[in-house]
């Protein structure tokens, strides 16, 4: 049956609605994922119980007996419904009661249009008090149409992605195809918001699927952040969509949807809008509040991390999409030049360890000359108090942000998340991020995996900063809220990183309330252990967050979708005193 786009799935079927695919579908193109270099550093030890976890072997021993698990219970005729890799007791790889339920939930979030499915709802919420996604539809309709005989389905583009990467995990590329065909279409339509006209290249925040039963017709309506809180179009919309149609590309082992016109049109329209060249000194991108993840008021203007670790792993994605012929050889050029001095200068003034926070804490002001080493005269007593607790010896991470006589010193978990998986971070860096993650467990996991920055602003800053917003007050939401959603990208770096014990503890914690809590949005508290008090309950992302956790962590070949080793053409870290000359 369909209701506003969305087929309504029998969850008393006997699978559970799970394809049986091979757990071990290879991935094309393996040389962008090496596991071997995983194995060059040994993961690091937690306290956790072992039972909990994984043992400390390699991850080759691991997958060798993961394949004769599976070539076990091949030859036993006990066959999982799930796309999995075959469960032991020896690797606590039986399966959750959790997974069953969880592609449950996902399938009846499946959004259709004219038949085919293409995306996922954001939440299937029933509650009264849960905050209507589609407040906006009297506004999208004509006149003559009664808003009353409309139902309408809304696909989030950021919000699709776990959703996607689930999908293409179990096997299935239909939805992600369909999803990627539809979104580029949208492109081409003309953007205003009020009087201006947007880019080209700008890609939908959403779209929506409107089905009229009684004309029994559908058409679909775009947001390109017209609808959006604070007007702000979503940078973060044309990233994530390159991101999907590379992690497609591999999954499938089929170049020719990546190879069309059209994909290869579109693609070069978002790289135009990043490459185009202005009055910026930075090869960062420089851009409003609310334009990604962070989508209200959160100071995050200028140069936020998330931003620019996403736009260093869309460049290093198109580099593998685009053609080399005609106008695509000229991004090529543009693209390689520009990830030479973007990596350059995040790894030398967005990253902060022990020992940088130390010469940042003895900076001199007012350097003038070419040979400063304050380059962006930051003012040593503008370091936050916080720092010095939270910092420790061994460890570091990618800072919020980084602009004249600013450093935001707050930790987003995104964009370090991305940087370690696009080799934005090197291989010190990434396990730096991984150790501060280890020593820091309380602050930045908690109860619930994982706080999407820290700390939280409170007080007078809180007012300055957010505009006394009611939703993102201290440890709520955005503002050092707990993002269920996460967990899957946590899981992606602690297995590139050779820590997957990690991310196996992490997966515990979720395990323990997410089922439990209806699926919520976020939680709030310093620790995370309330759901968050405007949290939706089952929550799309949340749900396909903690499928691709598990899938990735039961089969660690599938992070070769979503990562990137480290580029060898790369030139190594500059000191920053010899950056003028380089």
């Amino acid at each position: 049956m369909e209701h506003g786009g969305i087929r309504k799935v029998d969850s008393t079927s006997s699978f559970t609605g799970l394809r049986k695919v091979s757990s071990y579908c290879s991935i094309p193109d393996i040389d962008d994922y090496d596991l071997s270099r995983l194995l060059e550093k040994p993961p690091r030890p937690i306290k956790v119980e072992r039972q909990k976890s994984f043992d400390e072997r390699s991850l080759t021993e691991l997958m060798t007996g993961l394949t004769r698990d599976l070539e076990s219970m091949c030859s036993s005729g006990n066959l999982s419904g799930l796309s999995s890799p075959a469960s032991s007791d020896r690797h606590s790889f039986e399966p959750h009661p959790m997974v069953a339920e969880a592609w449950v939930a996902l399938r009846k979030s499946i959004v259709y249009f004219r038949d085919k499915p293409v995306g996922t709802i954001a939440a299937i919420d029933s509650s009264e008090e849960a905050l209507n996604y589609d407040q906006l539809l009297n506004l999208l309709l004509p006149k003559v149409v009664s808003p009353k005989n409309v139902k309408l389905a809304e696909v989030f583009v950021r919000d699709f992605v776990p959703s996607g990467l689930a999908f293409l995990m179990n096997g299935e590329h239909e939805i992600v195809e369909e999803f990627l065909k539809k979104t580029l279409c949208l492109q081409g339509w003309e953007k205003r918001v009020d009087r201006f006209k947007l880019g080209e290249g700008v890609m939908p925040a959403s779209f929506k699927v409107l089905h009229n039963p009684y004309k029994k017709t559908e058409s679909l309506v775009a947001d390109f952040g017209e609808s959006a809180i604070g007007r702000v179009a979503p940078v973060d919309s044309g990233f994530w969509w390159i991101i999907l149609l590379r992690a497609y590309t591999k999954s499938k082992g089929d170049s020719s949807l990546a190879d069309s016109p059209e994909c290869q049109k579109g693609i070069r329209l978002i790289l135009g809008l990043c490459l185009s060249e202005g009055f910026d000194t930075f090869p960062t991108l420089l851009c409003a509040d609310g334009c990604c993840m962070v989508d209200r008021r959160m100071g995050i203007y200028g140069y936020p991390i998330e931003i620019q670790a996403l736009f260093f792993m869309v460049l290093r994605c198109a580099l593998a999409l685009l053609k080399p012929d005609g106008e695509g050889k000229e991004f090529i050029d543009m693209i390689q030049n520009r990830l030479h001095a973007l990596s350059f200068h995040m790894r030398s003034y967005f990253w902060l360890d022990f020992q940088q926070l130390n010469d940042i804490y003895r900076y001199k002001t007012e350097e003038y000359s070419h040979t400063a080493v304050n380059k962006f005269n930051v003012i040593p007593d503008s370091i936050p108090d916080w720092i010095f607790e939270f910092m420790p010896t061994r460890g570091g991470y990618f800072i919020g942000n980084v602009s004249p006589a600013r450093m935001d010193f707050r930790w987003f978990a995104l964009g370090n998340c991305i940087a370690i998986l696009s080799s934005l971070a090197t291989p010190e860096q990434s396990t730096a991020i991984m150790d501060l993650i280890e020593s820091r467990w309380e602050e930045l996991v908690g109860e619930m995996p994982l706080k999407i920055s820290y700390p939280a602003i409170e007080g007078h800053e809180w007012k300055i900063v957010t505009g006394c917003d009611p939703k993102n007050t201290r440890w709520s939401y955005h503002n050092g809220g707990s993002w269920p959603v996460l967990l899957w990208l946590l899981t992606a770096a602690c297995i590139k990183t050779g820590r997957p014990q990690l991310a196996r503890r992490a997966i515990d914690l979720a395990e323990s309330r997410l089922l439990k809590d209806s699926w919520p949005e976020y939680y709030d508290g310093k620790l995370g252990r309330f759901v968050g008090k405007q949290a939706r309950k089952f929550q799309t992302w949340s749900i396909a967050g903690y499928l691709v956790a598990k899938m990735l962590l039961e089969d660690p070949s599938h992070v070769g979708m979503i990562s990137l080793e480290e580029d060898k053409l790369c030139k190594p870290m500059l000191k920053r005193s010899a950056s003028w000359s380089c």
